[in-house]
């Protein structure tokens, strides 16, 4: 079944010239992958079938997977053989709107809370000059806008200037600047092998390449980015590292110093989307304040406020990269939203966004031992302060977690399976819920109580519905 690959790559070794052959038999690999010829889980050539056919010896055959696998290219299976990884999957135009719906922000039913929101807003409007609200404005956000921002919301990049921060219309807007500046054709950005969806739509519109990083408990393996370091032409690491989105873990102090130190040696970007930062208590040093030199840190209000405001930063690692970031930004939405920048910048001197998140912790937390008390016994993470949780599939459950999370769709369930998240064409039997959204306790309660009887409950049940 390998002939004709086997044979196609024996004629590109015979012609390769002086080039290690090692290090061609990945490049055709990575080629197989790149064209479609070998799709996900197709199974690799056994080494010595490779070496006999080519005319290599063993130890030139071996080298070669461990190059493949180095670049993240396939994977070997004890007792079953090797297969190819596959190219990393763009989302799926109908995985979207879910997935723009369901991981919402928690809406808490504070009486005097909702009034004061309000409250500054309207006053924002009625006391403003208006026409001033409806031109063009500052490239970038203004100057008591960045004040406002670095002194509330920048605890854990506060050593930058106002020159090197940038204010946009929301996160989503931000990397795909990022991604424009930063990336070319030839090169990739690194990612942990479970991401937030929004970065692969945006490289998939982009046309640029992701790399996926092989993970564990505690986020991208630090040897999987110094090997994509070293056999990839690398333009930037993209994580999440605090709440992650989906797995709802956050990187350690030690692995993210480790990253770091790969990404200093190697002189790699980073992307730090740290949207989730503002719910945490007591989150790990940033990659901004470990690596300012090489750092991007992304945020918003989108998580601990409401993502209808449509407002972000970014804080730029220099000036001069502040202003190219600027610049890529301008083309792609001329400016910030003048009237919902200066209501933020009023929400912030008020103090209406601190109260709101300390709202968000408390009523998370409180939803959080209701999930506990449910979901007793079934594997699960979740952070304090945090509103969503990734649910690892007891070995009994025989749903398919596509077909899952479809089912508990629609029964109000907000779930996303892990494949939206999944990289690496291997998405593990898993899925993301999300407990937010304007949902009282009881809802929650009634939402969990769904939940565990339908991850147990046979699929064929179901069978009418898809």
């Amino acid at each position: 079944m390998y002939k004709a690959q086997i044979e196609r790559w024996k004629k590109a070794v015979e012609e390769k010239g002086k080039y290690p052959t090692y290090k061609l038999l990945a490049d055709l690999i990575e080629q197989d992958i790149e064209t479609g010829k070998l799709q996900p889980q197709d199974k690799i050539p056994p080494m010595r079938d490779l070496a006999e056919i080519v005319g290599i010896n063993y130890s030139t055959a071996s080298r070669a997977y461990a190059e493949a696998r180095k670049r993240g290219l396939i994977e070997s299976i004890t007792g079953a053989g090797t297969f190819a990884k596959g190219k990393v999957p763009a989302i799926k135009p109908s995985l979207a709107p879910y997935e723009l719906t369901m991981n919402m922000v928690i809406e808490p039913a504070i009486p005097t809370l909702v009034d004061e929101i309000k409250d500054v807003a309207i006053s924002t409007i009625s006391q403003g000059s208006l026409y001033k609200m409806l031109r063009y404005q500052e490239h970038g956000g203004s100057t008591l806008t960045k004040e406002l921002v670095k002194q509330h919301l920048l605890r854990k990049a506060d050593h930058i200037s106002l020159s090197q921060l940038v204010i946009s219309q929301g996160v989503h807007q931000i990397l795909s600047a990022l991604v424009t500046q930063l990336c070319d054709e030839q090169q990739v950005i690194c990612v942990d092998s479970l991401t937030y969806p929004g970065i692969k739509s945006i490289a998939a519109q982009l046309g640029k390449r992701l790399h996926a990083l092989e993970r564990d408990h505690d986020g991208p393996l630090v040897s999987s980015f110094e090997d994509a370091c070293k056999t990839h032409q690398v333009a930037a690491l993209y994580l999440n590292p605090t709440m992650h989105n989906p797995t709802c873990t956050s990187i350690s102090r030690s692995r993210r110093e480790a990253l770091v130190d790969v990404a200093l040696r190697y002189s790699i970007n980073i992307i730090e989307d740290d949207v989730y930062e503002p719910l945490a208590e007591n989150p790990a040093p940033s990659f901004a304040q470990l690596a300012p030199e090489l750092t991007y840190y992304v945020s918003s209000l989108s998580k601990c406020f409401g993502p209808g405001v449509r407002f972000g930063f970014v804080a730029c690692p220099t000036r001069r990269a502040a202003e190219h970031t600027n610049g890529a930004l301008r083309s792609l939405n001329v400016m910030s939203v003048p009237i919902m920048e200066m209501i933020v910048s009023n929400w912030l001197r008020e103090g209406t966004v601190d109260r709101m998140i300390q709202s968000i912790r408390r009523e998370a937390n409180a939803r959080q031992q209701i999930i506990y008390d449910q979901l007793h016994g079934i594997a699960l993470n979740m952070e304090e302060n945090a509103f969503h949780f990734w649910l690892k599939f007891p070995k009994t459950v025989s749903w398919h977690p596509t077909e899952l999370a479809i089912e508990l769709r629609s029964k109000g369930i907000s779930s996303v399976a892990s494949v939206a998240f999944a990289t690496d064409n291997h998405p593990p039997h898993a899925m993301r819920v999300c407990f937010g959204g304007p949902f009282n306790r009881s809802d929650v309660t009634e939402q969990m109580q769904r939940l565990k009887e339908t991850l147990f409950e046979p699929p064929h049940l179901n069978q009418t519905r898809y």
